[in-house]
């Protein structure tokens, strides 16, 4: 892997985290043709047309070339709203604002006075002589004529809503004033002083990202997803030092894989949906998949093709395995589901499409591509459907042929009950194939194009979002489709080497994707190096289609560091240096700089987050949390098998993290990292200490062997004690959200089996087993440690002494009817963490000290 990226001697001053780049140019397009609006514009979508964009709550957005960073367009003659505090509001600017009548409060009223004239002069100029308006001025052709009401670019009161709900002590320091969106893109400025933050963007969301670049690079604390220091603010915010702008390199910021839902929380309320996307805003994200609901079209659109409700809601699986039935690998898993379920899911999918929409941000909604159930074609004559066979064990439902006469009056059905439920959106993710699907007799182009049309035919103009992942998308898919409009979210940009995807997709658009972890597993580590390395330079190409980045973890909350750097990467108009970037990270993530706090950043820099490419994209997993065995490599069958780093950087960083100031550790971001950091420097050395229990079992020497198996069961117990001291780490909220959903008890016993299964067996016995899904999301949480993982390996390293003291061989167990035993109960498990943090993760350094087995 590259070194971190160093310095030039023209860095500027204000990118503190960029170094120079020299192909990149503020002329945009000309300086690379290809991605030009008038040479290559075959090659990637059309602008949407005038009547698509005014249906839609987000600014239009040019997706025939990137954005390049540029100058900010300041408020133009139409005179743009402003957001602020209303007028009753019991929050009051600071007392340290200068009062109007001094020196300071003169010269500022003054300012605006004449930043308002040169406006008016401008926008008079303009309209009188035809005249284009000067740099920094906007210029629009819906701009309202002379002496008509000035028209708002757009409602900035949903980004005041945010800000109040993400700071609510501090939110009437700022000022929020909408812009028009240039041909440059997104953009946001900073101005102001002590107490007066002023922040122009171009979205309701975009303000809210100017609000997040703020906090982190002015106010210097930081916002996680999860953790934040918002507690070490002072009462009046500092000033910023002169303009900072902020351009989006790229149009596609898009966020959440297709498993985000069933790993992250399945039984989610808006609430907790709310937070994630101000959360996502704050970063810069614009575009987010929506599946919550995904099953009330499909239940809706097949009652009109032969189909009973009754018959339906046994064939939708439960909320925690529905990602999989939207990529047409299985069905009916943990069902029935009833039709209060539905209509529950579906007003919440809706209420989350409409919160984003109000953002200016895009909900990315499933489409419709041909997954039907058992018998569709006896129900309805001249259709033809492909039997897609197997998925690791489960029957997968059939695909009802796009090219013939039926699939495209039920793609009709079902794009109308979608926008009728969860209103309109012009990004529709589909993937067909997915895993191992077979095509049969059908031609993959003719289908593809046929998908396409059909959505075409429901939203013009609409972008179809596939993934890249394994062979797909394949050239005979895209062969049969206007690759203008589709989006490509690349799951494996940073995974392997030697990658040209303008030449395997032949020009489509594509987002620079990550998938830096799998299943929720709660493993540090992210391929950073190749993020920074690797996007500004793809983007650079003199033939580039990439167009955006998309963050796609299946699960989501796990990783802030990974978060805000990945995100981050949209925003910097040329390679990051990840050592300063990192350094900028530990002096703002606990809300103050502080020298130990570097240390540890500056250690997993070196160690979880350096990891090499070619490979893998994420950490190892827990060998605590994997099925008993003396050979035992992984808990997850489809996970590294090895260490990936240097696991002493981890047990540095928590020696480090552990003598960071005391005004510090009151934060909630210290609290999750220190409890993070102590949970993986304790696992790691799981990978020690088997393969010792492996060595004394075999050499037969009984006293070493249950010396080393008493070590691991401390280390089991303690771990469950630190997890159970966050709330992030509690397997109980996650099961209480689950039965909350419930209509009667019966319901409430199906969906917590949902739940406690896809954390387990994930799901019946053969896919379980034969499969290899078991432990696919395994996760270090209180109540899992305690009573699924420690128990497992208690009742192992009981049977193998038993076959040491005997001279037998050790006797089987059957892991699945333990692990299922479990899935099916009903035990509940706290909700609220118990223990300090700081306390326990010290113990944890004391006993990493003091182990038997140096690392």
């Amino acid at each position: 892997m590259p070194g971190p990226v160093r310095y030039g001697t023209a860095r500027p001053a204000a990118d503190p985290f960029v170094r120079p780049f020299a192909l990149r140019t503020c002329q945009g397009a000309r300086a690379h043709p290809a991605r030009g609006a008038t040479t290559a514009r075959r090659n990637f979508p059309h602008p949407r047309p005038p009547a698509r964009r005014a249906r839609h709550a987000r600014p239009p957005t040019r997706d025939d070339h990137p954005y390049m960073a540029g100058t900010f367009p300041s408020p133009g003659p139409t005179g743009a709203s402003v957001s602020r505090p209303s007028a009753g509001s019991s929050r009051r600017r600071p007392p340290s604002r200068p009062p109007a009548g001094s020196p300071t409060g003169r010269r500022r009223r003054l300012r605006r006075r004449i930043a308002l004239a040169v406006t008016v002069l401008v926008a008079v100029t303009a309209a009188v002589s035809g005249a284009p308006p000067l740099p920094g001025t906007t210029a629009s052709a819906s701009s309202p004529a002379p002496g008509s009401p000035a028209a708002e670019p757009f409602d900035a009161s949903p980004a005041r809503a945010g800000l109040e709900r993400l700071l609510p002590s501090h939110a009437a320091q700022f000022t929020l004033v909408p812009v028009r969106e240039s041909e440059a893109g997104a953009s946001f400025s900073l101005t102001g002083g002590a107490g007066d933050i002023v922040v122009r963007g171009t979205s309701p969301a975009t303000l809210l990202t100017g609000v997040g670049w703020y906090l982190k690079q002015v106010a210097g604390v930081d916002v996680g997803w999860p953790g934040d220091s918002l507690g070490r603010l002072p009462g009046t915010l500092p000033a910023v030092s002169g303009t900072v702008t902020r351009s989006a390199a790229v149009p596609h910021r898009y966020a959440l894989n297709d498993t985000d839902e069933g790993y992250s929380g399945p039984y989610r309320d808006f609430a907790s949906y709310e937070r994630e996307i101000d959360l996502m805003a704050l970063h810069g994200v614009n575009e987010v998949f929506v599946p919550t609901g995904a099953e009330y079209p499909y239940y809706r659109a097949l009652q009109d093709f032969g189909y009973e409700a009754e018959e339906l809601r046994r064939w939708i699986p439960a909320p925690a395995h529905q990602g999989w039935w939207l990529l047409q690998n299985l069905s009916g898993f943990a069902g029935p589901v009833s039709e209060q379920l539905i209509e529950a899911r579906a007003a919440l999918g809706a209420r989350i499409a409409r919160h984003l929409r109000s953002l200016g941000m895009t909900p990315v909604l499933p489409g419709y591509f041909g997954t039907v159930p058992p018998d569709f074609t006896a129900r309805n004559p001249g259709a033809h459907t492909v039997p897609q066979g197997r998925w690791v064990g489960f029957g997968r439902p059939d695909w009802l042929d796009p090219t013939g006469p039926v699939f495209a009056r039920l793609a009709a059905v079902y794009y109308r009950h979608q926008r009728q439920r969860f209103g309109d959106s012009d990004m529709f993710k589909m993937d067909l194939l997915h895993e191992g699907g077979a095509p049969g007799t059908v031609d993959v182009s003719a289908a593809a194009g046929a998908v396409q049309r059909a959505l075409e035919a429901a939203r013009p103009g609409a972008t179809w979002v596939m993934l890249g992942w394994q062979l797909n998308p394949t050239p005979a898919l895209l062969h049969g489709v206007d690759r203008r409009r589709l989006l490509i979210v690349d799951g494996l940009s940073d995974r392997y080497d030697e990658l040209d995807r303008e030449t395997r997709w032949g020009g489509t658009p594509y987002a620079f994707g990550t998938i830096p972890n799998f299943g929720g597993h709660t493993s540090i580590g992210a391929n950073t190096g190749a993020w920074v390395s690797r996007f500004h330079a793809w983007l650079a190409k003199p033939d580039s289609a990439l167009r955006g980045i998309a963050y796609l973890p299946e699960a989501t909350g796990t990783n802030p560091v990974a978060f805000g750097l990945f995100t981050e990467l949209a925003w910097q108009p040329g390679p990051i240096d990840q050592q300063r970037w990192f350094a900028g990270y530990a002096a703002r993530r606990y809300g103050g700089a502080d020298r130990h706090a570097a240390a540890a950043w500056e250690a997993l820099r070196l160690g979880p987050y350096s990891m090499r490419t070619g490979s893998w994209s994420e950490p190892q997993d827990s060998l605590f949390a994997a099925r008993p065995s003396l050979t035992a490599s992984t808990a997850a069958r489809w996970s590294p098998k090895a260490m990936r780093y240097d696991a002493a950087t981890v047990e540095r960083a928590l020696a480090e993290l552990l003598r960071v100031a005391p005004r510090l550790r009151t934060s909630d971001a210290y609290r999750f990292d220190v409890v993070d950091v102590a949970r993986q420097a304790l696992t790691n050395r799981a990978r020690v200490l088997l393969p010792r229990i492996r060595a004394a079992y075999e050499a037969r020497d009984l006293d070493a062997f249950r010396a080393l198996v008493r070590e691991w069961g401390a280390a089991e117990e303690l771990l469950g004690r630190l997890v159970g001291s966050d709330r992030r780490f509690l397997v109980g909220p996650w099961l209480a959200a689950a039965r909350s959903w419930g209509a009667d008890p019966a319901e409430r016993d199906r969906l917590e089996y949902d739940a406690r299964s896809i954390l387990t067996t994930w799901a019946d016995r053969v896919p379980s087993e034969s499969g290899g899904l078991h432990d696919y999301a395994n996760r270090e949480w209180s109540g899992l440690v305690r009573d699924v993982y420690a128990p497992r390996w208690a009742a192992y390293f009981a049977s193998l002494d038993r076959a040491l003291v005997n001279g037998t061989e050790p006797v089987a167990i059957d892991w699945f009817a333990r692990d299922d035993a479990w899935a099916r109960g009903h035990r509940s498990y706290p909700t609220l963490p118990s223990g300090d943090p700081f306390t326990l993760a010290a113990e944890v350094s004391r006993a990493l000290a003091e182990a038997s087995t140096p690392a």
